[in-house]
């Protein structure tokens, strides 16, 4: 039986090549997110191990102050005379990092990463932990003078004596490049300004007696977590945050693993879509190589091999195949981690290749993807070929479905249908965002799962209205191809269900996608209220000066601020609650239209006032003139009174739970330092929007990275962000299709060898190639806008039921992108023209008598 089955493998490894190329897919993104996380991860945790100090002294960590606030917490330096005289250190160094600046060349561009890396300045000195070296120029002496690292300096052709403009809070300052330092470990992206430590922090601090933190370094023979211990002895361990060089290494890590999370989810999505698509391409394959091979496994049963071993006959060729698939997906995951690699040395993060991680779960999670996978998809393959009498084999009976009822498919599709259907509908008419989400989950799962096996129960209705035109255009050869899409309902739905998937998942998120720009236009119209809003590309706060010179700009009315704050809330029903709120000028009300549901702006913004959205606060049982506890960075505590209850369609706008908003003054005073993170301008009277946007823009000149927008600027910029989720999931709807044209190449390859000797026939009666050809695309067309009509019409409901669920956070407009789905339906008729050259082209050069001869 074994030498039977290796036998057999061989002979058809072409028939299964296509399933294989499934396989490989998926186990390359699999392996391939696996290896490229754990390079990042080992690369930074070597980085971070290797530059952390043995101690760092830090501000109290309880409620971190955010980028978005602007504020930078800060020590006194002269911590440092104190922690130098504790025994068993060896030398303390107060260091200034700042991440709120911008630094602007010459020409009046950012020297910054685009990417959403900060620019960092930093003070200057060298110890054997420094992740630079200076590699020319000299380090910076006294005022004026800074070194820039050289990856910045190459990309934005900044050079020795070129003259730099660094904003930073305290106000801006200009600089001369004396030198260039080069990173000696892993360049993170950043962009690094190094300056005199003494000028570092009178410019960027504002006081030469402040600093970021503390960077102290153990004496020999003495531990990290000693030094801890001695250090936190001496200045106390309640108002400071100490951790040695492993905990500050983790506490680094744990940050990037965010950014880390994100691109290893993405492709494992992928994986996951193609594992997905795979398994349908798989049971197809192995299903019409068992009804192709009915003879051989009869003869086989016949000489006296039992069910069993047929069936482990078929799961060997399928674990052959897994094993095949695996090991070239393991393969090509190598390739496109480095590829991965590649891109990101392309964004300014400098990973090299040579220092590709490949640990022993990558090989394992890659020949368990694809193994499993083979393995469970042939099970019922391998099941049915089981099955078969000998007699009944010996007599050239299909197995493969063909004419069997379909009546416990419509039992199990309908229960588990009618179960999806129900959590639908409860995820549409839920209150509750978390209830609601999880029923959506739910509601998908089974719906797809009863479409896939319900499939077959649709081929009938509709492809006889989907092909219903064929015989009136393309006469008896329409006809056919109508009637072979037909003659196979599991086949055929088994194939088209590959394409559903894809396209069910893109149906689904475009109806999403357009219902949250619709959604966001509604909430921009309705609340926005200022002629042009001023902000920093990447939404970061801004210096004061710039403040200043918007609101000295001719032609402005009015100017209000807003400015961020994180804080946490302690709520009368027990939450403690950790958001950011926003701060605002007095006559907030001239720039945005806030509903009030009770109280009054003016209280709210009042010193010791609160606002909060309205449904946040009936949840958890706060009342108009509740006094609620306010916990601020660096340990800043107030008892606030609320004085308004706003309605704002969720509260959770740009991610700020609970939508809590004060004066502006309430975060001077809690958060001082902090700087503004957008204005909102209103034009005097007389003066043109027009006009004052072009002196706005005149006065910004100096500083690039702000931006004025009016309202048409703020829904492009919103359509803008969500348009980067639809491009993934257009990613993920090529993957599906690339995988899905497989398995009609697969389905109808296999089927011309299937009707060998019937093509023969038409042929010898007087079809001709081209019309031979005809009938197989006609076919494949079919079978591809019946997986398109059946994955849109799943799409469309899961969009709507979304789009409820999205309601609850105030995206209340549902809009359907009849653009997108016409070019889906229209795409997938293309998709099956494709998919179907191979086989007719293969099937027109059979030669007639050979087929006529075929069995």
């Amino acid at each position: 039986m074994l030498k039977a089955t290796l036998r057999s493998f061989l002979a058809h490894k072409g028939r299964l090549a296509l399933s294989a190329l499934a396989v490989v897919l998926s186990v390359a993104f699999v392996a391939g997110s696996l290896i490229f996380s754990d390079t990042v991860t080992r690369t930074f945790d070597r980085l971070f191990a290797s530059t952390s100090a043995d101690v760092t002294l830090e501000p109290k960590q309880d409620l971190k102050s955010s980028r978005a606030a602007g504020a930078v917490e800060t020590v006194p330096a002269a911590l440092k005379d104190r922690v130098a005289k504790v025994e068993g250190v060896a030398a303390a160094h107060a260091d200034v990092s700042v991440e709120n600046v911008v630094v602007v060349d010459g020409h009046n561009k950012s020297v910054g990463p685009t990417t959403g890396a900060p620019t960092i300045a930093t003070s200057w000195y060298v110890t054997h932990r420094s992740p630079v070296k200076l590699t020319s120029g000299h380090a910076p002496r006294g005022a004026g003078e800074a070194l820039l690292d050289a990856d910045t300096a190459d990309k934005r052709h900044v050079r020795i004596g070129d003259t730099l403009t660094v904003q930073a809070q305290p106000g801006t300052f200009r600089v001369r490049v004396v030198g260039i330092a080069t990173f000696t470990t892993t360049n993170p992206g950043a962009a690094l300004v190094f300056l005199d430590p003494a000028v570092a922090a009178r410019e960027l601090l504002g006081s030469a007696g402040r600093a970021t933190s503390i960077s102290v370094d153990a004496a020999q023979g003495v531990t990290d977590a000693e030094l801890k211990r001695r250090v936190g002895e001496t200045i106390g361990t309640g108002t400071y945050d100490l951790k040695t060089a492993g905990e500050q290494a983790k506490s680094a890590a744990a940050q990037l693993g965010g950014f880390l999370d994100v691109i290893k989810y993405v492709m494992l999505g992928f994986a996951g879509i193609a594992v997905l698509v795979g398994v349908f391409l798989i049971v197809n394959t192995f299903s019409m190589l068992i009804a192709q091979r009915t003879r051989e496994l009869g003869l086989l049963r016949a000489l006296g091999a039992d069910r069993r071993q047929v069936r482990r006959s078929v799961l060997t060729e399928a674990v052959l195949l897994g094993v095949t698939g695996s090991t070239l997906g393991l393969a090509a995951g190598i390739g496109l981690a480095f590829g991965l690699i590649r891109l990101m040395s392309a964004f300014g993060m400098n990973l090299k290749a040579t220092e590709m991680v490949i640990g022993w779960p990558t090989p394992v999670a890659a020949y368990a993807v694809g193994v499993g996978v083979t393995f469970v998809a042939a099970y019922l393959p391998a099941r049915r070929a089981a099955a078969v009498s000998p007699m009944a084999a010996l007599a050239d009976a299909e197995v493969a479905g063909v004419g069997k009822p379909l009546k416990v498919r419509a039992i199990v599709g309908g229960v588990v249908g009618a179960a999806g259907a129900a959590a639908l509908a409860g995820s549409a008419a839920a209150t509750k965002t978390a209830p609601a989400a999880a029923q959506l989950g739910l509601g998908v799962v089974l719906t797809l799962i009863a479409t896939v096996i319900a499939g077959p129960l649709l081929v009938r209705p509709v492809i006889r209205v989907l092909g219903g035109a064929f015989p009136a255009v393309f006469g008896s050869v329409g006809r056919m191809s109508q009637r072979n899409a037909l003659r196979n309902p599991r086949r055929t739905g088994a194939t088209a269900a590959a394409l559903m998937v894809g396209l069910a998942l893109v149906g689904g998120m475009s109806v999403a996608s357009a219902s949250m720009s619709a959604s966001f236009d509604q909430r921009i119209d309705k609340t926005l209220g200022a002629d042009f809003v001023v902000q920093n590309d990447n939404f970061m706060p801004f210096t004061k000066e710039i403040t200043d010179k918007v609101r000295g700009t001719e032609g402005v009315r009015l100017v209000v601020r807003q400015r961020y704050a994180p804080v946490a809330v302690r709520l009368p029903d027990g939450n403690r609650v950790t958001t950011t709120a926003a701060g605002y000028d007095p006559r907030i009300e001239e720039v945005a239209h806030v509903t009030y549901t009770a109280g009054s702006g003016a209280a709210a913004l009042a010193d010791g006032g609160l606002g909060m959205d309205a449904d946040f606060a009936r949840d958890h049982d706060v009342r108009l003139g509740s006094t609620l506890p306010v916990e601020f960075p660096g340990g800043h505590r107030a008892e606030m009174r609320v004085g308004a209850l706003t309605k704002q369609g969720g509260g959770d706008g740009f991610g700020m739970q609970g939508g809590l908003f004060f004066g502006i003054g309430t975060v001077e005073k809690y958060v001082p330092g902090g700087q503004d993170g957008t204005l909102y301008v209103k034009r005097a009277s007389g003066t043109g929007a027009d006009l004052l946007r072009s002196r706005l823009e005149r006065t910004l000149e100096p500083y690039p990275q702000v931006r004025v927008r009016d309202q048409a600027d703020y829904k492009k910029l919103v359509h803008d962000q969500i348009a980067v989720l639809l491009y993934l999931v257009y990613a993920l709807l090529g993957l599906a299709i690339v995988i899905a044209v497989l398995g009609v190449v697969n389905t109808l390859a296999l089927s011309v060898v299937e009707r060998t000797r019937e093509i023969g026939l038409l042929r010898a009666i007087g079809l001709s190639r081209r019309q031979l050809r005809r009938m197989i695309r006609l076919e494949s067309v079919v079978i591809a806008v019946f997986g398109a009509v059946l994955g849109l019409g799943l799409g469309l409901v899961w969009g709507v039921c979304v789009q409820r669920v999205l309601a609850l956070r105030g995206m209340t407009a549902l809009a359907f992108p009849w653009g997108t789905i016409v070019a889906v339906v229209i795409g997938s008729a293309v998709v099956g023209i494709v998919a179907a050259l191979l086989p007719a082209l293969r099937a027109s050069r059979m030669n007639v008598l050979a087929a006529i001869a075929h069995e």
